[in-house]
């Protein structure tokens, strides 16, 4: 197939280009390397720098490419930076959105697969999260997605836009080639293993008193190749609609420093911090419907995870280096 990524330059878009490239697709990448990284996209792939805020002439793009489905990645991603500049998480993440939904009507590309993100369900009602569970997003961030997806919504009712929404949990881990460089390192294992590198004195951990069995707040952690190998099976198969990505099973922050300790065979200081805002005890995924329909469940546990993000970050201890 012919594919469109964007934000293929990303991480977890960088990893789904080398899949679909090695799978025989033909993949045009869209980024605007603002977080983003030039030597993160397969070789395999061609890059067009292109800010999708910018409309103009991005169904050319899409016509030139011969496009018949487009994957989208490309958002911001920071909540805590969404409750202090709601504005730019708008923008970016429904303008952006608003015009790539437009250019693909123009250019007659009917089939569409989303990044979206647990966030639309803010502090859910229940655990495992499935579906159904209400979407009561509580950061600008969270609800920037939830509004893209009402949106699609709409384009699919008026133009017959195919839409597939994948709603993340916690992606994490390597592949052999790709891994995790954020300008601004939020995520809790590359933090970890920052400090294992000598990069960092310790690691935060915010919030030791939740109502959970050690008291630190608990996540479903999903690799990122798993995660690439769905959005494989969505663009190549015929699904619509909604579906939670994780693995079914929590850890806990406390948990995960374990693991890395063992991985990395490091010592991990650690520094407890208070509760941050809007951060719920537990995350957890139900899969059951992306399994039902799609075939798939997460093949690598939490160990594999990290000992794939510690052999990429080793052997890249300054990231992409741009």
């Amino acid at each position: 197939m012919r594919i469109v990524v964007t934000g293929g330059a990303g991480y977890i878009g960088s990893v789904c280009v080398e899949l679909l490239c090695s799978s025989g697709h033909d993949v045009l990448v869209i980024d605007n390397l603002r977080e983003g990284h030039r030597s993160a996209v397969d070789s395999r792939a061609v890059l067009e720098v292109r800010d999708l805020k910018e409309s103009g002439a991005l169904s050319d793009v899409l016509r030139d490419h011969r496009t018949e489905a487009v994957i989208h990645y490309a958002a911001d991603v920071l909540v805590g930076e969404s409750m202090s500049d709601p504005g730019k998480y708008y923008r970016n993440n429904l303008v952006g959105g608003l015009n790539l939904l437009e250019s693909m009507v123009a250019a007659g590309v009917p089939r569409i697969v989303v990044s979206s993100t647990c966030a639309t369900y803010g502090a859910p009602a229940r655990v495992p999260i499935d579906e159904g569970c209400p979407q009561n997003p509580v950061s600008p961030y969270g609800h920037s997605k939830l509004a893209f997806e009402e949106m699609l919504g709409c384009f699919a009712r008026a133009h017959g836009i195919d839409p597939v929404i994948f709603r993340y949990f916690n992606a994490a881990g390597a592949s052999e080639h790709f891994g995790e460089d954020h300008r601004v390192e939020t995520h809790l294992i590359p933090n970890i293993l920052s400090v294992a590198l000598g990069r960092k004195e310790r690691v935060e951990v915010f919030g030791t008193d939740y109502n959970t069995a050690d008291g630190s707040a608990v996540r479903d952690y999903v690799h990122v190749g798993d995660l690439a190998e769905v959005h494989r099976r969505a663009v190549e198969g015929e699904v619509t609609g909604a579906f939670n990505l994780g693995t079914g099973k929590g850890h806990s922050v406390w948990e995960v420093i374990e693991v890395c300790r063992e991985v990395t065979g490091h010592d991990i200081p650690v520094k407890e911090c208070p509760r941050r805002q809007g951060d719920p005890p537990v995350l957890v995924a139900s899969n059951e419907k992306a399994a039902s329909a799609l075939g798939w469940r997460p093949v690598t546990d939490l160990r594999d995870i990290v000992t794939s993000a510690w052999e990429w970050h080793r052997g890249n201890p300054h990231g992409y280096g741009d």
